[in-house]
């Protein structure tokens, strides 16, 4: 059983009824709707959610009535679990046979022989979350309501705090472009799925005030989004960053609380104010929580039951800092809620939880948003997909995102995780449905998802297919043949599906995904070979024919372009994008819809070249400027076999799954998902001057073309060693190890082996990417070596692409 330091105070349980193969279905169709609460505190807008997503599904709305209907009328009774001695002795004896419930659960109980489904809610959320699991197990279609007639649950959240952030800014992919009337239903949409809390962001934050497709200034819309979360009675946090200038300066400080008092004062509620203590707005401890202290003095003003919580976050991390950073978590201050773990945090949960005093929770933030440079990448990641989806691309990663919740969840007290738009949507509901009761298998929430968004009839088909989306990014791309089969079971859909599931912007959101692996994969195999196709016509060059041969060369690579392959696919995806642009927002490119650079823009990267065709073309440049036929011949050579390690030598490259069988693991990718004490893979070649790249190209250092290889790596992270093990060596010979340091991070690293021998001492990497050392003679003495990369305290990480151990 999976446990928590919390669990004695949040227990989930659940029940269920024998499931028969082919369970009876009850008829609601004609049912009302009755319940014995009167306080309109406690209902709040559950009824009109059961009414309303009944109604937009069947084009049948549920009658309220005031008295209990008569025996035999079917009926859904909604009532508090303070209400059960009220009811009827056959209701209160089936109630009473289910498990326990605690706060925020619910019993949902169909008894077929009285025609009834009973919701019992523990409080007010209950009732909420009871409606929500009626709705994702009703099997509504126009004019039909079915339920199984052997329902019967009684569960309660196993956390506390399950929610995520929907941030109305420019830089998200979708949100700035969603109404007040998406933001209610999208809200509602997560609410039936568990969640019980939204982060919002005020309209200061590292982004524009402002975007194009914005209904709303943003200080408008985050009251909009306070006021919708009251009515439904969730709890409302903001992620507020500290953007001053100077939090010791008495005006500047005057100025920073002048401006969340306009902010704290105008929304309807609020319950936290979450602050990074870093990405944006650095501040040494001592200076942060002195500036914390004034502002939850504002805070209670307005908001007097709100609490402040903090991530140590912080992107070069010193111990003086951390030191300093818990030291002041563990006063527990009045006004202090939490800590937050999230992105760029360099302690594991583990280890924080063990630096807080037990009193103190720590919540989750979990990057569910991002494929790569983020907090829990897509493990061994081909570069292909990195190149053309992106860092923000639609996701669904279910399992993934399970494995992830379930590594750490016993640590916290929950999470409310770090979005930036739609393409994580699917994520979200597992997210959700995890906090909620970690072991529920995850193509449970997939088919109360397909269910209730998509349709009844292809509950099955659909979930499935989320599963095969996920399952295309494992592996090797080039001879991962289920792409091409995920894209018939979605095309099946599409075929089967009516035009109302076909417009639906989940089911597009899916479709357009598994057209573009598909043809992304189909232009790989394409391209390889007609890579393969060059330089076998340079390898045969001979004297008197070099310029011919890179001229055919030349030719054969050019055919990607000049004589592109499956333009119906490519055609399909940018029809879904305008589909999706017009129905959700959805901003997939930056010309035609709006999108921030690396920001969901994926279907402009749709046709990056995927072969090393942008080096080898520089490369054809260069060596057609040789006057010396001899001299060009070396020169195609050197290209052609820039790999080779010669006789007895070994060469690796890091981006390569080939290669990583060298790699020291410490632990398991489900261990250490974060990679916060194992190695990842990273993408990006390293630009001087530059830290972040929006896209992965072959372009880097002082702008040069490079090889495709340079644009994914090994790395650990912060000071965990990076350690790449060789053996079968020659003890009796001599090596000289060539290293390609490429990579976004560009740290000072220094090179050791095992046995504590050097080879090279602290070097800034970043401004070439190519260094040679002598191996030394002692570290290899019995047949093999581990060499060790550290970088320097406050830097970002280790990273190493290729290595050749050159045999002298």
């Amino acid at each position: 059983m999976h446990k928590s330091i919390f669990s004695f105070l949040f227990i989930t349980c659940f029940f269920s009824l024998t499931q028969n193969a082919k369970a009876q279905k009850l008829d609601l169709s004609k049912a009302q709707l009755y319940t014995t609460v009167s306080d309109k505190n406690t209902l709040l807008r559950s009824l009109e959610v059961l009414q309303n997503e009944v109604e937009k599904r069947s084009g049948i709305k549920f009658q309220i009535v005031k008295k209990l209907p008569k025996s035999g009328q079917e009926t859904i009774i909604v009532a508090l679990e303070n209400d059960i001695p009220k009811l009827a002795d056959s209701y209160k004896t089936s109630l009473n046979k289910l498990p326990e419930i605690k706060s925020e659960g619910f019993k949902l109980l169909v008894l077929p022989t009285e025609k009834t489904v009973l919701i019992v809610g523990k409080d007010a959320r209950g009732i909420l979350y009871g409606v929500g699991r009626l709705l994702r197990n009703m099997e509504i279609r126009q004019g039909e309501i079915h339920v199984e007639e052997d329902l019967a649950i009684a569960t309660s959240p196993r956390y506390p705090i399950r929610g995520h952030q929907l941030g109305y800014r420019p830089k998200t992919n979708a949100y700035d472009a969603f109404s007040v009337a998406g933001f209610d239903q999208y809200i509602r949409d997560l609410s039936l799925f568990g969640a019980n809390s939204i982060e919002i962001m005020p309209p200061r934050t590292d982004d524009d005030f402002t975007s194009p497709h914005m209904k709303l200034p943003a200080i408008k819309m985050i009251v909009e989004q306070s006021r919708i979360c009251k009515e439904y009675g969730l709890n409302v946090s903001i992620w507020y960053p500290n953007l001053g200038k100077d939090y010791a300066n008495p005006d500047s400080i005057k100025k920073e609380l002048k401006e969340r008092e306009e902010i704290f004062s105008i929304l309807p509620k609020l319950d936290a104010v979450f602050v990074p203590a870093g990405d944006p707005g650095d501040l040494e401890p001592d200076v942060l929580f002195a500036w914390l202290e004034k502002e939850a003095v504002l805070l209670k003003k307005y908001h007097p039951k709100a609490k402040i919580w903090v991530s140590p976050q912080v992107f070069r991390p010193t111990q003086k800092w951390f030191d300093a950073f818990f030291s002041h978590v563990n006063k527990e201050y009045s006004w202090f809620g939490g800590v937050v773990f999230g992105p760029w945090i360099k302690l594991p949960v583990q280890k924080i939880r063990e630096l807080v005093k037990p009193s103190i929770p720590i919540r989750h933030y979990p990057d569910i948003t991002h494929n790569y440079s983020s907090q829990y990448p897509v493990p061994n990641w081909d570069l292909a997909y990195a190149m053309t989806l992106g860092r923000e691309s639609i996701n669904p990663r279910p399992h993934d995102e399970k494995a992830i919740h379930n590594a750490f969840d016993q640590y916290g007290v929950g999470s409310i995780s770090y979005s930036e738009g739609t393409n994580d949507d699917v994520n979200k509901f597992v997210w959700s449905d995890q906090d909620w009761d970690p072991e529920r298998p995850v193509i449970e929430t997939l088919r109360d998802y397909a269910r209730l968004f998509i349709s009844p009839d292809f509950t099955e088909t659909f979930a499935q297919g989320i599963v095969a989306l996920e399952n295309n990014w494992r592996g090797e791309l080039l001879t991962n043949e289920s792409v091409d089969r995920t894209l018939l079971q979605w095309q099946q859909i599409e075929k089967q599906a009516p035009l109302k599931v076909q417009q639906t912007a989940r089911f597009q959101m899916g479709l357009i995904r598994a057209y573009f692996d598909a043809y992304t994969r189909q232009r790989l195999i394409y391209e390889t070979a007609l890579e393969s196709q060059a330089k076998e016509i340079l390898e045969n060059a001979k004297t008197g024919t070099s310029l011919a041969s890179i001229q055919q060369a030349k030719g054969i690579l050019e055919t990607a372009w000049k004589k592109p392959i499956l333009l119906d696919y490519q055609a399909k995806c940018h029809s879904l994008a305008d589909s999706l642009f017009k129905s959700i927002g959805a901003q997939l490119t930056i010309k035609k819809h709006g999108a921030m650079s690396g920001r969901g823009n994926f279907i402009d990267l749709i046709n990056m070249p995927l072969n090393d065709a942008p080096w080898l073309l520089d490369q054809f440049g260069q060596i057609e400027k040789i006057s010396d036929e001899s001299e060009r011949l070396k020169k195609i050579h050197e290209m052609l076999h820039r790999t080779d390690s010669g006789p007895g030598g070994f060469y690796d490259h890091f981006g390569d799954s080939k290669s990583w069988h060298r790699v020291v693991q410490n632990l398991s990718w489900k261990e250490d998902p974060g990679s916060l004490l194992s190695p990842r893979t990273s993408f990006g070649v390293g630009l001087v001057g530059e830290e972040w790249v929006d896209e992965i190209q072959a372009t880097g250092f002082k702008g040069q073309v490079t090889p495709r290889v340079w644009m994914k790596q090994v790395k650990t992270l912060y000071d965990q060693p990076l350690k790449i093990h060789y053996d079968e060596i020659d003890p009796k010979a001599d090596y000289r190890i060539r290293i390609a340091y490429t990579g976004r991070f560009r740290s000072r690293m220094k090179m050791t082996t095992d046995d504590g021998q050097t080879v090279h001492d602290f070097i800034q990497t970043g401004e070439t990417p190519i260094y040679e050392f002598d191996v030394p003679k002692a570290a290899i003495s019995d047949g093999e070596v581990t060499f060790i990369w550290n970088c320097g305290e406050g830097e970002r990480g280790s990273q190493v692409t290729e290595i050749w151990l050159i045999k002298k």
